[in-house]
């Protein structure tokens, strides 16, 4: 028995600065090739790959593989490994990372059907979903820079077949879920709701014919009993997957299922989150991460009659935190908030008085980690993070045992006695028995240090040959690139060599994604090869065709960037500095905060994951609101420029935006933001919604401030209220990263606007920030600051 990690998955974040570094190279006789590649944005999570590499038919293989995130698949017997480099499986059981095998296609063999690092090094590793069972792999194959085609894969066979084409890569969240029997999956795509079930011998209906509603991923959540559970507004839907087939959901004017329970707010599928209990009698709702709602599952005429206001709930510190719930089979609910590295845990406690039971939440003793995975029993839960990996008691909230106190990035469960751990040096099994880990088994390598051909030569049958050996943290080991690497003492390293009787190595310097790559020259012939591809190696992955629909080009077109034909725009305006220098390959990305901080946590999460440093702007009616919020911000050491004292249009006639009016407000949010952080802003800034004109421009230069413009907008500001009065269609978060991906050059100023809107619209790019990064990255640009690109000047 086995359980996969049944968790959000997010896009695997390439290296933000220093790129792929290839060194170590060492040729043996046989004319098999050793060399590492290192991948480190200048940050804690350094990750590395060893090749091994067969001259003669130029075959590739890895040797080890970092944790990043791992899935369990093949019915359990194989671990999937993902991290920068691409994704890898490794048998359970222990041995050398493997390939993914091809994949069949309109009954052809096609290979690189997935993205493994043994033929693309730094392609990074797309988002997938393991269904329980194992059996099945979801998997979105980009078509361009925000969308794909949702892949379904047979682990066993090989075989994939299309489900949904145009879907929307992963950010934060998968978007899709699969039920508990691994039969049935419900699956996101452009606002709507879909099903798909897994049956060999029937063909799926049409598209149109498996459609549920509308939402996102995060409106639905699979139940136990063959259950999904579906919020639309304020209502919550309880439907059988079982009849899912056999019903026609496109008939729009049928319910999707019961209603069994209803809020007293809209549902956000874009902030909000739910979680049912094991019995589905009840329900835990995170309101955008700031509060969070027990809730009671009831008949619809009873929920009418619910009273909401004596129902338990949890104040978050932190508005927009990650919140993760824990909730047992026998009905024990743990509720996890986090941001950043400060992280609380509340237990959803029962009191019966007089016959009547009662909800309350009660603070726990702080858990060691946010990543947390309950074992298939529901007794012990398992704790990973920068501070190692912890195994808890989890009815009795109590500490085990420490299985270790050096980093883990993945954990999972093998069962309710064998955990497998991902760490910076290992990926090994634990068995515990008790309380207490048994003993330890090798899995596989998680990096290496020093590497190379061992000293000595070992007779086989096929001729001669020379162990490789690698240290691991303070062990060694060694394999012969077939078999799972073993502990070995007294290793003896021969020195590297460049040259055998048929072959020179050496490296070559190169660009974009990668510093440097590994060369091959053959001496007994004429040529000169490198063992990967041209394309891969310019770090260039994405389509040269931006897909979006040709109305929205038409809208773009069409609407001048300018609000107000009255302002001058930033590009002619020689006070505005609007880009940077264009033969460099940097980008800044501008975050803005108008009046709400909806966003801002995630997005410093996920700046920190990428080791990147931006620039954001506040105003003083944001730091009297939240001061918390930009207290956290000023704590990051990200630039923090201002966007004057109040959110005023300063293009608008009824205002008197004369030099005083200028030069005063911006001394007031100066003052304001060193009131509350103690720090001062940045000498950089922009009037609200980018609306400038030439007075205003000189008001600000003449006390010190740099006037910053944008040379790309996404038009993430567009409300619902704006696309109407405006007659243009409101771009979706995979359309305006493909305008930013079709629109930036080296130098681009990127505006991303955080905070809910008032009127709301249908989504948000800075929820899809990954997926923004991700593209940025692998086209070999780097993410600076706005002082940076004006250093570069």
């Amino acid at each position: 028995m086995f359980l996969a990690a049944f968790i959000s998955l997010t896009i695997i974040p390439p290296p933000s600065e220093a790129r792929i570094h290839f060194s170590g190279l060492d040729l043996a006789e046989d004319n098999r090739l050793l060399f590492k590649a290192v991948s480190s944005g200048g940050g804690a999570d350094t990750q590395d790959a060893l090749f091994l590499a067969q001259l003669d038919n130029r075959s590739v293989s890895v040797l080890n593989a970092f944790p990043q995130r791992m899935e369990l698949i093949e019915e359990g017997r194989t671990l999937l490994v993902h991290n920068v480099f691409g994704s890898l499986k490794i048998p359970v059981s222990g041995g050398l990372p493997q390939a993914f095998p091809a994949f069949f296609g309109d009954g052809a063999l096609k290979e690189g059907g997935f993205p493994s690092f043994t033929g693309t090094p730094g392609s990074g590793a797309e988002s997938t979903a393991a269904s329980p069972n194992g059996r099945w792999l979801l998997y979105i194959e980009p078509t361009s820079h925000a969308r794909g085609t949702l892949i379904l894969i047979d682990s066993v066979t090989g075989n994939k077949q299309p489900v949904s084409f145009g879907i929307e890569r992963p950010g934060h969240f998968f978007p899709a879920l699969w039920s508990g029997d691994s039969r049935t999956f419900l699956y996101a795509r452009g606002g709507r709701l879909y099903f798909y079930t897994v049956d060999q011998e029937l063909a799926p209906p049409a598209e149109q014919h498996r459609i549920i509603g509308q939402g996102t991923i995060s409106s639905l959540y699979w139940g136990a009993g063959g259950f999904y559970y579906y919020f639309r507004g304020s209502n919550v839907f309880r439907i059988r997957s079982s009849d899912l087939v056999a019903r026609n959901f496109s008939a729009t004017f049928l319910e999707p299922g019961e209603i069994i329970g209803r809020i007293p707010f809209e549902f956000d599928p874009n902030f909000d989150r739910f979680w049912v209990a094991p019995n589905g009698r009840s329900l835990i709702l995170s309101r955008g991460g700031a509060n969070i709602f027990y809730y009671p599952l009831v008949m619809a005429q009873e929920a009418l009659q619910t009273n909401f206001a004596s129902l338990p709930h949890i104040v978050s510190p932190w508005a927009g935190a990650r919140v993760n719930v824990l909730w047992s089979a026998d009905g024990i609910a743990t509720v996890i908030v986090s941001s950043g590295d400060r992280t609380l845990a509340y237990r959803l406690g029962t009191r019966t008085v007089n016959g009547r039971t009662s909800h309350s939440f009660e603070l726990l003793e702080t858990p060691p980690a946010f990543q947390a995975l309950l074992s298939p029993d529901g007794r012990r839960v398992l704790f990973w993070g920068k501070n190692g990996l912890n195994l808890y008691d989890y009815r009795d909230w109590r500490l085990l045992s420490n299985l270790g106190s050096d980093p883990v990035y993945s954990a999972l469960w093998l069962g309710n006695n064998e955990a497998i751990a991902g760490g910076g040096e290992r990926i090994e099994s634990i068995h515990l028995s008790g309380n207490n880990p048994l003993n330890r088994r090798l899995i596989c390598l998680a990096s290496v240090s020093v590497f190379g051909f061992e000293d000595d030569i070992r007779s086989a049958d096929a001729g001669s040959t020379r162990r490789i050996l690698a240290s691991s943290g303070a062990l060694w080991y060694s394999t012969d690139g077939e078999s799972p690497w073993t502990i070995i003492q007294a290793p003896r390293l021969r020195e590297a060599v460049l040259g055998s009787a048929q072959y020179r190595v050496y490296l070559e310097r190169s660009f974009g994604f990668f510093e440097n790559i590994p060369m091959v020259r053959n001496i007994t012939a004429v040529g000169t090869f490198t063992l990967f591809d041209a394309a891969v190696l310019r770090g260039f992955t994405a389509p040269d065709e931006v897909i979006m629909s040709p109305e929205l080009r038409s809208a773009l077109a069409s609407i001048s960037l300018t609000r107000n034909p009255s302002i001058v725009p930033a590009a002619e305006d020689n006070y505005v500095f609007t880009h940077g220098n264009r033969g460099v390959r940097e980008i800044a990305l501008c975050f803005d905060l108008y009046s709400d901080a909806s966003g801002l946590w995630t997005v410093l999460d996920t700046l920190a994951r990428y080791n990147i440093r931006a620039t954001f702007f506040v105003n003083g009616d944001f730091i009297r609101r939240h001061p918390q919020a930009v207290r956290d911000l000023a704590a990051s050491d990200h630039e923090i420029g201002s966007m004057f004292h109040t959110p005023l249009d300063l293009s608008d006639s009824r205002f008197s935006t004369d030099r005083d009016f200028i030069t005063q407000g911006l001394a007031r949010n100066e003052d304001e933001f060193n009131r509350v952080t103690g720090k001062e802003l940045s000498l950089l800034w922009h009037p609200p919604f980018y609306n400038l004109s030439r007075e205003i421009a000189e008001a600000a230069a003449a006390v010190g401030y740099r006037n910053i413009g944008r040379d790309v907008d996404a038009r993430d500001w567009v409300r619902n209220i704006d696309a109407r009065r405006l007659e243009m269609g409101q771009p979706l978060t995979a359309d305006m990263i493909d305008i930013i991906m079709d629109a930036k050059q080296g130098g681009s100023i990127i505006p991303i606007r955080l905070g809910i809107l008032e009127g709301g619209r249908p989504d948000y790019l800075f929820n899809s920030l990954e997926v923004l990064l991700d593209a940025l990255l692998r086209e070999g640009f780097s993410i600076v600051t706005v002082s940076t690109l004006l250093d570069r000047l």
